[in-house]
């Protein structure tokens, strides 16, 4: 069996073999997972040798933030000779969209309600616009023109749509709770309409990847702050591209051995083992114009539901 130090070796071994390099994405996942809970704002030069260890280097770090300012992620400001850079607003509401789906606990009970929207009334090139929207957001297709979701509201749904500027040219619904609220067919429409088949083979990957590790921490604990940074970093990267594919369907609509289920429960139990020794890590490592960045605030330890 391969020791900790190995096994996050062989991670940004990995990583570094992709081509081309998601610099991008990488940074983005930093800045969810470490600095937003720091207040979200960090010197450019401290972000820079963060992740020099994974394997982007500071030329690669400048290209990319630069981009991700030009795509609203980030904003920047200058003082002195010094850059500082924090996530914008709509950076922050994407955010917050994509990262409160990693760090989920317990999902609660279905009520067995769907929310329902019709995109027959749109622009055929609209249509498939707003479709690849909403499907970003969880929707499946159940029919030609049809999206559904198990979990979103009707509210939540019209305020997206409105952010679209879609709202006045879709119709939204909600259904009824029927018994029993997961028939056969049913069943077999969400395996199509979400495609879980493909979307097990992404979790199985994951889970390839990262339970030696979880087995190595468990025989020998030895790791590194920095090393534990970079374990928590790479973990929670990989994690976050499966769950932007995931809509986090109702327990009641997936099958009983379920690759997701599996998958967050070696990512929450990685994540309590790593994060302590990658906070101190941090507290040493990231600054803003007035210092070091302050402690992460009270939500950082609901993660997962909770990680004490």
């Amino acid at each position: 069996m391969s020791s900790a130090k190995e096994c996050v070796a062989t991670l940004i071994d990995d990583f570094q073999k992709r081509r081309p390099i998601r610099a991008g994405s990488l940074i983005i996942t930093v800045y969810g997972d470490s600095i937003v809970p720091r207040g979200g704002t960090v010197w450019l030069g401290s972000l820079s040798k963060l992740v020099e260890p994974i394997g982007i280097n500071e030329r690669l770090v400048r290209t990319s933030v630069y981009r991700l300012t030009n795509e609203t992620w980030l904003r920047g400001e200058k003082i002195g000779r010094r850059s500082y850079y924090r996530l914008s607003g709509p950076g922050r509401r994407r955010f917050e969209q994509a990262f409160k789906r990693v760090y989920h606990g317990a999902q609660p009970a279905w009520s067995g309600q769907w929310t329902l929207v019709l995109l027959t009334q749109l622009p055929p090139d609209r249509r498939q616009q707003i479709r690849d929207e909403l499907e970003w957001l969880g929707f499946g297709s159940f029919a030609q023109g049809v999206l559904a979701h198990p979990t979103l509201s009707c509210a939540e749904t019209m305020a997206a749509l409105q952010e679209l500027d879609a709202a006045d040219d879709t119709i939204v619904m909600q259904t009824q709770t029927m018994e029993p609220m997961t028939s056969k067919p049913l069943r077999l429409q969400v395996r199509e309409s979400w495609n879980l088949d493909e979307l097990a083979e992404l979790y199985q990957r994951f889970l390839v990847k990262f339970r030696p590790l979880w087995n190595a921490l468990n025989a020998e604990n030895h790791l590194g702050q920095e090393e534990c940074f970079i374990a928590r970093t790479l973990l929670i990267h990989e994690y976050r591209k499966v769950q932007l594919r995931d809509p986090l369907l109702p327990e009641e609509l997936l099958p009983t051995a379920w690759e997701g289920r599996y998958a967050h429960q070696l990512c929450r139990n990685l994540y309590r083992l790593l994060y302590e020794r990658a906070e101190r890590w941090l507290d040493q490592h990231l600054e803003n114009a007035e210092g070091p960045l302050p402690a992460p605030g009270p939500s950082f330890y609901q993660r997962f539901g909770g990680l004490d």
